[in-house]
């Protein structure tokens, strides 16, 4: 949930919760499944719990508000892996059906849908606890009724036709969590200060100053790590960061001298972000340079200082993936992709994406 929790107060569960409810969600899926006489031996489906119970092993501080601030061109799916590939060394090989599936190369392809895919237990847990814990009630899906309509077709996962309006309510409402909780303005203005903070710090780093961090954070700002370097070593230390590490830090920070790290840190840790327009249409390059101009003259700054507090971001979701379609089983045995079966004209429309643009500067 990254920073959701200074919109929604309740919002402080963890990726642990996530990955357990996940695990949880699999195991439903696999009884489901076999009830219908799909063959899903021990060992697969001890492979396909620790698959997802490690899927998200490899998100750092902040999940994805600080993905690529860390550790620069690594994704956390790649993360996730290399951690399942090092436990595997210490499990005897216990893991290896779980990454050949979670790599998509084992021979039965639906085991990969369950872990990833539009209708994955990784979404049908996240929309679930994300509502939950928000009090958004716009994402409450029902991932018991979608797991109970699962069915597997020519090597797919499939719902079955009964299932198809609440396949048409999760759509609806991961559209509706992605503009109310994950991209709700608030949330965006103070991931963009998160990531300004670590970026400032990284910089004041680099040329030798000297800011207090515990040591598995000092390496991530005096070290650029991409990924031809990340090995073993960078993996153990990784392991040790969380948001705890970098909240500890801005609370260092607010005292230091530099002005741009100082007030960014003060404005996460007060909780009094930027100003944050969002709309439809791009922002005007005018409105934009007076707002920069305003803020460099009230305080003597540099360019490059006023991009850390007036800059404009676009961001962009897609509710429905046609290239990796959910797929609706009739009692014929014909197959549908979802927005040719539904009724619902809106499903079309959930499948092109929506771009929203903001802007982000100080309130005086």
């Amino acid at each position: 949930m990254g920073l959701s929790y200074l919109v929604y107060p309740g919002a402080h569960h963890s990726r642990l919760h996530h990955a357990l409810g996940c695990m949880h969600l699999m195991d439903q899926a696999v009884q489901v499944l076999r009830f219908k006489q799909i063959e899903i031996s021990e060992e697969e489906k001890e492979a396909l719990m620790i698959a997802i119970l490690l899927h998200d092993i490899g998100h750092g501080p902040f999940s994805h508000a600080l993905e690529q601030s860390l550790v620069e061109e690594v994704s956390h799916e790649s993360i996730s892996l290399r951690f399942m590939e090092k436990l595997n060394i210490e499990f005897n090989q216990r893991l290896t059906l779980a990454i050949k599936i979670f790599k998509g190369e084992y021979h039965r392809k639906f085991f990969l849908q369950l872990i990833a895919s539009q209708l994955d237990m990784d979404r049908l847990d996240y929309l679930k606890r994300d509502s939950f814990y928000t009090g958004v009630a716009e994402g409450n899906i029902n991932s018991k009724r979608l797991i109970a309509m699962l069915n597997v077709k020519d090597d797919q996962l499939v719902i079955e036709e009964k299932g198809i309006y609440s396949v048409e309510k999760f759509l609806v409402a991961r559209r509706l969590m992605y503009w109310q909780v994950y991209f709700h303005k608030t949330s965006l203005v103070a991931e963009q200060l998160l990531i300004r903070v670590l970026k400032r710090a990284k910089q004041l780093v680099d040329r030798g100053e000297k800011l207090p961090a515990n040591p598995a954070l000092s390496f991530f700002l005096i070290h650029k790590i991409d990924k031809t370097n990340f090995d073993l070593k960078v993996l153990d230390t990784f392991s040790k960061l969380d948001d705890y590490d970098v909240v500890s830090a801005m609370k260092n920070w607010v005292e230091e001298k530099d002005f741009v790290l100082s007030n960014l840190c003060k404005m996460i840790l007060n909780r009094d972000l930027l100003k944050v327009k969002l709309q439809n249409e791009e922002i005007s390059e005018d409105i934009f340079k007076e707002e920069q101009l305003k803020f460099q003259q009230k305080h003597n700054l540099s360019q490059e200082e006023v991009d850390y507090f007036v800059f404009k971001e676009k961001v962009s979701h897609l509710a429905y993936e046609h290239l990796d379609p959910i797929k609706i089983l009739y009692k014929n045995g014909e197959l549908k992709e979802v927005t040719q079966a539904s009724d619902q004209f809106n499903l079309e429309a959930l499948s092109k994406p929506v771009n929203k643009y903001y802007i982000c500067h100080p309130k005086s």
